[in-house]
């Protein structure tokens, strides 16, 4: 069973970088990545704070928010 990871990004150039760089580079085989675009999504930023996500972007795995770079800050998305 393939593990999911959550990437939320706000489509600013970090965030583009980060989904290039991070997201891409996991297994395939071992995880289900999920791309979330929260300023496209801004229905799912709730999700996201629920997830522990502070700034995007960031990577949930396993239940666990990795912030990846400074891009923006959740609250600046609302």
């Amino acid at each position: 069973m393939k593990t999911k990871a959550v990437f939320y990004h706000a489509g600013c150039p970090v965030c583009v970088a980060a989904e290039q760089n991070v997201a891409q580079a996991l297994d395939p085989a071992r995880y289900a990545v999920e791309i979330v675009h929260l300023g496209q999504e801004q229905s799912r930023l709730a999700e996201a704070e629920r997830a522990g996500v502070k700034s995007v972007p960031a990577l949930v795995l396993n239940g666990q928010p990795y912030h990846i770079n400074f891009g923006a800050d959740l609250a600046a998305l609302k």
